[in-house]
């Protein structure tokens, strides 16, 4: 058994691992956090102090004219609006097409399947531009919010797909050959048991395939039109050869991520503890 003094050395290592943790995970998050305030810092002082020098890091006073300014001179609410539809649509006939795809790809051990999703899931979106824009000429789909929604579904079925075939794979098998012993068909297998034990994994995967979606802006830039665009390519056409304006670009990029951000924190639980279940494997 050990003594006091074998006490105290392992309570002093296990401070050293936190410390070790916290300042692993400073150095790794606190980058990301100082630009987010930058940002916030820009789209809240007005044009002198965000061209001064050196920087003015704290507004004095803050203004919220950057913001009134983006309402008033672009149609944020339009262009929102857009990216809830083009999102949200991808994100649903993703999960419609992509968990059950994941199921059979994990029930029937399709190796190389799953390894053509994650190929698709790696590919750059610019390389399915090309041949989306000539298809879409032809159908006459450029410039429409249903040709936005079929190009994001490249983004979201892959990824949605790839998450279910992890949380498949961890539902034992034997559950649903009992129920099939009992009379049950192979869909009711997939929707009565198989589908509620990876409810986790759906979530996880809507989460990832919304946040994805949301910040894509290649395809609304070059296929969108003047009334289809999503927020992300908005904010770039923002950009002006006469005259940049950090404040009005500060506050748009915020409201851009204003809803990625507000999804992550309200279901960061979700994604731990999805993701945490989904990494488990059976012995």
């Amino acid at each position: 058994m050990a003594g006091p003094g074998g006490y105290s050395a392992v309570g002093e290592r296990t401070w050293r691992s936190r410390i070790g943790l916290w300042l692993s995970v400073f150095v790794l998050v606190s980058p990301a956090i100082l630009i987010f305030l930058w940002m916030l810092s820009l789209s809240l002082k007005n044009e002198l102090d965000n061209t001064a020098y050196p920087p003015v890091f704290i507004p004095s006073p803050p203004t919220l004219m950057n913001y009134i300014e983006t309402f008033e001179k672009n149609r944020i609410l339009l262009y929102f609006w857009n990216s809830i539809l083009v999102t949200g649509g991808a994100v649903i006939v993703g999960l419609l097409v992509g968990v059950p795809a994941g199921y059979g790809i994990a029930r029937s051990r399709a190796a190389k399947s799953a390894v053509v999703i994650l190929i698709a899931r790696m590919t750059p979106a610019l390389s399915y531009l090309i041949p989306l824009f000539l298809l879409f000429q032809i159908l006459g789909l450029v410039g429409t919010i249903t040709g936005l929604l079929i190009t994001h579904l490249v983004i979201t079925v892959p990824i949605i797909v790839w998450v279910m075939i992890g949380y498949f794979d961890n539902v034992p098998r034997e559950l649903e050959d009992a129920a099939f012993v009992d009379g049950a068909s192979p869909w009711q297998g997939f929707a009565l048991i198989a589908l509620p034990l990876a409810r986790p994994g759906v979530v996880v995967g809507a989460i990832l395939a919304f946040i994805f979606s949301w910040n894509n802006f290649i395809f609304s830039v070059v296929l969108a039109g003047k009334n289809t665009r999503t927020l992300p390519s908005a904010v770039y056409n923002m950009l002006t050869f006469e005259q940049l304006s950090w404040g009005p670009l500060a506050a748009a990029a915020l409201l851009v991520t204003l809803p990625v951000l507000l999804v992550t924190v309200i279901a960061q639980r979700e994604i731990v503890a999805g993701l945490s279940s989904g990494g488990l494997k059976d012995g």
